[in-house]
């Protein structure tokens, strides 16, 4: 018997008529029967056109695959998320990557058109102020209606940044520097207790949040953004240590500077002086060791994983995603 290792779709060599093919996700040095597909050789031209991603494909003799192996399990099948902030860049990018992954997801924001416009794209929008306990309250309890129980929530709310950004701190009122800190912070908290509270009964449940570079180092001009992201992460630490006996895990995710993201081109507008927009995004990416700036998608992806059971060891914790722009 002779087992053969394909990478790619585009230069498969011709396909044997007999056994079985084995799928795998490409990248996977070794891979383990529990993630493999086996599918009979002769229909491989059809599976691989649907599948429609790349594949790494071991060709083998005739072995019996159990049924099981034929099915590809998504991370987040069979849970139920909520996200708020979903209209924005990141909170947009992770419904989609959470739906993609098995999620019934329902999504939230203070306006519901840019909310919706992501929703159509299989899942449930609604309008919802992060800010407003009661609003957060009803919602949620409608998601329970739905589908029984909330499994994630996942806060990527933010604030206008051109209301606190661009001016020197000895030049700010004392309002305009507690913006950020009181919205970020009390958006969190709410949204994250009020899921806690439906998710101690089961025993289980991932509340999740995106915080930023300046939560750990100094910046110029960011007025109170920085110690509101640094309240966000002492919270995620904290909301960790009270839930985590309840089986709740509390993640959060600091990514540095996504020019796709609207948040960029507003702290572009308010900070770059002298600066093109191009010459911008080489700023952020000269910041990183790759030299490249880190995208949605990325994110999204990182999301997924910390919102899986294949993190159930990752709590109390905030995961770096600046690429080296900041070290831990």
């Amino acid at each position: 018997m002779k087992t053969v290792l394909w990478h790619g779709l585009l230069t498969v060599p011709r396909a044997p008529t007999e056994g079985l093919l084995v799928l795998a996700r490409r990248g996977r040095p070794s891979v383990k029967p529990s993630e493999t597909v086996g599918i009979p050789c002769h229909n491989w031209y059809e599976i691989l056109r649907i599948l429609a991603s790349p594949v790494s494909v071991i060709a083998t003799g005739n072995h019996h695959i159990d049924r099981k192996q034929k099915e590809t399990t998504m991370l987040l099948e069979n849970k139920t998320a909520v996200i708020y902030g979903a209209g924005g860049g990141i909170g947009g990018a992770v419904a989609r990557a959470f739906a993609r992954e098995g999620a019934k997801v329902f999504l939230t924001g203070r306006q519901r058109e840019p909310v919706e416009a992501v929703a159509k794209e299989s899942a449930e929008a609604a309008e919802v102020d992060a800010l407003d306990e009661q609003a957060v309250d009803k919602h949620l309890q409608s998601v329970i209606e739905q589908a029984g129980r909330v499994d994630i929530s996942f806060n990527a709310v933010g604030i206008p940044d051109a209301k606190i950004l661009g001016l020197p701190l000895v030049e700010l009122d004392v309002e305009q520097f507690s913006l950020p800190i009181a919205a970020y912070t009390r958006s969190y908290f709410l949204t994250a207790r009020l899921a806690a509270r439906r998710m101690i009964p089961n025993k289980s449940g991932v509340i999740m949040t995106v915080t930023a570079l300046p939560s750990r180092t100094g910046t110029r001009l960011n007025g109170g953004y920085g110690p509101a992201q640094a309240a966000k992460e002492a919270l995620t630490r904290d909301l960790s240590a009270e839930l985590a006996l309840q089986g709740i895990r509390v993640v959060g995710l600091r990514p540095h500077g996504m020019p796709e993201t609207s948040t960029m081109k507003e702290v572009f507008d308010a900070k770059a002086s002298g600066m093109t927009w191009e010459q911008f995004q080489k700023y952020l990416a000269s910041t990183t060791h790759p030299r490249r700036v880190m995208t949605l998608e990325e994110v999204a992806n990182l999301a997924v994983f910390m919102a899986s059971d294949k993190a159930s060891g990752m709590t109390g914790t905030i995961v770096n995603l600046t690429m080296g722009s900041l070290d831990d």
